[in-house]
């Protein structure tokens, strides 16, 4: 059995070395560690060896041969995984058993991009290689509340899961097992708390309510728009020092609002469109004053966005002073402040993704070529009619370039795990523009993320486990973080005075 890993780093001479020793004693600052690594599935990787073969599966190579990420991979044997954590997850039959990592997979949230993210985590539930990963199906209501799903989520496009839950139908089935995370370092992650339905002969009275604890190695977060991958969830991960897939607080906060976005991807030097930024509450105090400052500063057409949304959700193009009017009034229903952009003429909507932690990796691009003027919410998710093409038809330079601007704009705002980045390119002049990061895109096995990837070399189910080992090998490297002053000795205060 084995567990399969990804480096982030250039390996030459020392690759035979950290791979038959400990992965995580071969990085930057090792000696200084004091084995602060506590999480679980964190020790599974402390304690993964090679075999007999050479560092990622292959025979040994000549030091000056370097490897990165879609090129190779290294491979650990798992034998002693078992004795990590929780014994109650061996497998005794095995001669050689081993310890399946939990992956709480959560998703649904409390924001307009509930049913799309029923599709994104049925995929990932679906293609997680259940040799290596135990998934759990984890619901966040609309209300917020989260409960251990009945079932998890069938895989369907996010059109029939739009249809369904137009329908009324889409509910998963009401669970009476509530869960709540574990807001503080613990060797539980989730406690969930049950209610027993009737009484019997080993059942407790009827409404009696059951608490227990279930640990949880990483969390694959799944939850798209505001209360998901705006940093709120993130956060309440942090605190519970559970490993977790995706950007961190600061790029998932930055990544979701787009007028932040904008202004700190134009304080890195990179090419933004001109825009305007404006609040729900001076829009309808001062409507007319609002208006003519935007078209004062900005030339029509124009396309204006709530600033913490995603998948199009409340986005409109405006050509005169009276649909502006009426775009303002439907992005103001979702946000209360709202970003209004000039209008690339003749554009074409290039994306790119991007995949690692400090050494990230960007795809091939891609184009969208949208059923309608632009690629909206319908076109992304109702009439199916619009095409992709990857890779994207660009000339060596452009495609340089692309790739380039974004991983800029991957570390501009200081981008963990994964992001797609889309651009807009102007047809007559040949001008690059970075339009928006997504730290969180869709995630089905035909989202363009994942195509993007799959075009690059990187099968979905691979770049599952990519993401995964990103996001212990970060929570690795938090736990070298000192969280309080160190103690000084009398000497060392005598000598600072």
């Amino acid at each position: 059995m084995k567990m399969v890993g990804v480096s982030e780093y250039y390996l030459g001479t020392q690759v035979e070395h950290i791979a038959m020793g400990n992965p995580f004693e071969g990085a930057p600052g090792a000696h200084r560690r004091k084995r602060r690594c506590s999480h679980p599935a964190v020790r599974c990787l402390k304690l993964a060896r090679t075999g007999t073969t050479g560092a990622m599966g292959h025979t040994k190579r000549a030091p000056s041969e370097h490897y990165r990420i879609l090129h190779s991979v290294w491979t650990w044997n798992v034998q002693e995984l078992s004795t990590v954590a929780d014994p109650q997850r061996r497998n005794h039959g095995d001669q050689n058993p081993v310890k399946r990592l939990r992956v709480g997979v959560v998703y649904g949230g409390r924001s307009s991009e509930h049913e799309v993210s029923l599709a994104s985590a049925a995929s990932v539930i679906a293609n997680l290689d259940r040799e290596r990963y135990e998934p759990i199906a984890l619901r966040v209501e609309r209300n917020g509340q989260w409960y251990l799903a009945e079932r998890a989520p069938t895989i369907a496009s996010a059109a029939e899961n739009i249809e369904s839950a137009r329908l009324g139908n889409a509910h998963e089935g009401r669970s009476t097992r509530q869960v709540h995370l574990v807001a503080h370092p613990s060797n539980e992650t989730l406690l969930i708390v049950e209610r027993s339905q009737a009484p019997g002969p080993e059942a407790h009275p009827a409404g009696q309510t059951l608490a227990k604890g279930l640990a949880l190695d990483v969390i694959f977060p799944i939850v798209h728009g505001p209360y998901g991958e705006d940093g709120t969830l993130q956060g309440l991960l942090e605190l519970a020092n559970v490993p977790y897939v995706g950007a961190g607080v600061l790029a998932s906060a930055v990544g979701m609002d787009k007028a932040v976005m904008k202004t700190l991807f134009a304080a890195h030097g990179l090419p933004v469109v001109k825009h305007q930024v404006v609040w729900r509450r001076d829009w309808r105090t001062f409507p007319d004053r609002t208006l003519s400052e935007v078209t004062k500063q900005l030339r029509f057409p124009l396309f204006v966005k709530p600033a913490n949304l995603g998948s199009s959700v409340g986005i409109s193009r405006a050509i005169d002073r009276e649909t502006l009017s009426d775009a303002v009034d439907l992005a103001s229903q979702f946000d209360r402040k709202i970003v209004i952009e000039e209008g690339v003429t003749h554009c074409r909507e290039i994306e790119c993704a991007v995949l690692g932690n400090q050494m990230p990796e960007a795809s091939v691009p891609g184009e969208i070529i949208p059923s309608g003027e632009y690629y909206d919410y319908a076109a992304k998710y109702l009439d199916d009619k619009s095409t992709t093409e990857i890779p994207a038809s660009l000339s060596a330079d452009q495609i340089t370039q692309v790739r380039q601007l974004a991983i800029e704009a991957f570390r501009a705002i200081d981008g963990e795990g994964m992001a797609r980045v889309d651009f807009l390119l102007e047809r007559d002049t040949g001008t690059l523009f970075v339009n928006e990061i997504n730290t969180h895109p869709g995630f089905t096995t035909i989202s363009m993320f994942a195509k993007l990837w799959e075009a690059s070399g990187l099968s979905y189910r691979t770049m599952l486990d990519r993401l995964i080992t990103l996001a212990l090998e970060r929570h690795a490297e938090k736990q070298d973080t000192l969280t309080s002053a160190p103690h000084t000795t009398e000497h060392e205060h005598a000598t600072d005075s």
